[in-house]
């Protein structure tokens, strides 16, 4: 049996430490730019391996959103799905709808259900406050 044994980088330990001060999703090339301010040279390449990386393990939630994909931390172990404002990015967890929900409305369309996420993409109340007022002059 062979052990798959994960190395730790410098440059490894820098994303995961700049994408957890992160409380928003953000895109490869922006915590690449975060980087970058902060004098660290990692490439763009690293960092997208990297985010993948994280993804994939689970460790690192991913959305996309216009066109981009966009990376966060896991803020727990639980399942969790999340609220976007596609304005600003900010982002709520929240709980998981009930399976029996997902499977009803699967076996209504003839579906069965392997996985699944869910992203509701919205306003946030002070991007709406804003575009409110906005509107009104």
């Amino acid at each position: 049996m062979v052990e798959h044994i994960e190395r730790q980088t410098r440059q490894k330990d820098a994303i995961h430490a700049a994408l957890a001060d992160c409380d928003e999703f953000i895109s490869a090339q922006d915590l690449h730019r975060r980087l970058e301010d902060q004098g660290l040279r990692i490439g763009l390449a690293t960092v997208y391996r990297q985010l993948n990386a994280l993804a994939d393990s689970g460790a690192a939630d991913t959305i996309r959103l216009d066109g981009q994909q966009l990376f966060r931390l896991c803020g727990d172990d639980g399942h969790h799905h999340h609220l976007v404002c596609r304005k600003c990015g900010r982002t709520v967890e929240i709980d998981p709808p009930s399976e029996s929900w997902l499977r009803k409305v699967a076996e209504g369309h003839g579906f069965t259900v392997e996985s699944h996420t869910l992203e509701v993409f919205g306003l946030c109340p002070e991007c709406r406050k804003a575009g409110s007022g906005a509107a009104a002059r």
